[in-house]
């Protein structure tokens, strides 16, 4: 089980969060840091070909449309998903895929700003 509150350090320019759980089930957790209002969901299923594995991070804030005036919720997300198959893997090689994805994104030739600047 993950602590709770789960401590995430601050990395600048992001300050430092503290998820507590808010719900939980044999599956999944949802935390929420208070002072922020992200939400963070957790998820696991256990497949007959692959354990998949689910994080998504969520922002909820009123937003005004630029085009009409109307003040609405609005909502961002960022998630990562994993599939790891049943047989043909060790967790070491699992953890090093998924640290390897997020060394690519946090590479300085990529970056995410690239990524939302549809930059491929």
């Amino acid at each position: 089980m993950i602590v709770d509150p789960l401590p995430v350090a601050a990395s600048s320019p992001n300050p430092a969060y503290s998820f507590s759980v808010i719900k939980t089930d044999g599956y999944g957790s949802e935390r929420r840091d208070t002072t922020t209002g992200l939400i963070l969901v957790i998820n696991h299923d256990r497949g007959t070909k692959a354990d998949r594995h689910y994080v998504n991070l969520k922002l909820t804030k009123d937003a005004t449309n630029p085009y009409t005036g109307v003040v609405s919720k609005q909502t961002m997300t960022a998630s990562l998903s994993v599939a790891v198959p049943s047989f043909g893997f060790t967790e070491t090689e699992a953890v090093n895929h998924i640290k390897a994805l997020m060394d690519t994104i946090a590479d300085s030739d990529f970056t995410t700003l690239k990524l939302l600047q549809f930059q491929s």
